[in-house]
């Protein structure tokens, strides 16, 4: 069964951005896949990890069934520890928890889905003010719903806004590395993107991920000693 990002707000959605440091891609890429086994006991109903194609960013994102603003503290208190535990690792340069706030997928259904292979491009964005939060969310919803919807390999889209800090991304699935790659040269971001969302960021970047492992892959049969568990089960549900 693929990870899924839905289109509802029925789950917390959340992400961690790492930057591997001097480590050969296997080992982080191991750690966190340990990371979304033991996340299960706090409550993970899917989770994947993706791996830069051109740098050395690895993305970990985990879908939670919703629970109070309390218990979300205590999930993130909880996970952030377990980041300090992969220090060694990778630098945890961003993370936070999410909303979705728009969705489209050529197939019509209400979600996003993904599988270990898979090509998924990711975009941030940091409003100018927060005053600017709503325009830049509304002005990467069209961009969602009229620039990606009718192009071919396109397969889903979704647009995200960070709970913990004024924040918009999209979140892309291709059918294929070169599929992104065409619309990444037909769409001329700097020209025809980027200029519509200029009066709102000052800040926004994107990278094409490929999709090493989710959480459903079969085979995965890990030996986690309980002394070195990456992330504790004290989080509320």
């Amino acid at each position: 069964m693929p990870c899924f990002v839905p289109f509802n707000s029925s789950l917390d959605l959340t992400f961690f951005v790492l930057r591997s440091v001097n480590v050969l891609d296997d080992e982080i890429i191991h750690a966190m896949k340990l990371f979304s086994v033991q996340a299960e006991d706090l409550g993970c109903v899917s989770s994947s990890v993706m791996k830069s194609i051109h740098g050395n960013l690895v993305v970990w994102y985990g879908a939670w069934m919703k629970r109070s603003e309390e218990n979300r503290c205590m999930l993130r208190t909880a996970l952030l520890s377990a980041m300090e535990n992969l220090s060694h690792l990778g630098i945890l340069i961003d993370h936070g928890f999410y909303g979705v706030r728009a969705g489209e997928s050529k197939d019509g259904g209400a979600n996003a889905r993904f599988s270990s292979g898979d090509t998924v491009l990711l975009s941030g964005m940091i409003p100018a003010s927060a005053d600017d939060t709503d325009d830049l969310l509304h002005a990467c919803m069209s961009i969602l719903r009229s620039s990606f919807k009718d192009v071919k390999g396109s397969r889903a889209g979704v647009c995200l806004q960070c709970r913990d800090r004024p924040m918009v991304a999209i979140l892309h699935v291709w059918e294929s590395l070169q599929a992104c790659y065409s619309w990444l040269i037909a769409a001329d971001y700097r020209n025809n993107i980027r200029p519509y969302i200029t009066s709102f960021s000052n800040d926004a970047q994107f990278d094409i991920f490929k999709v090493v492992y989710v959480s459903s892959d079969d085979g995965l049969n890990f030996q986690i000693p309980c002394s070195k568990a990456a992330v504790g089960s004290a989080a509320g549900n």
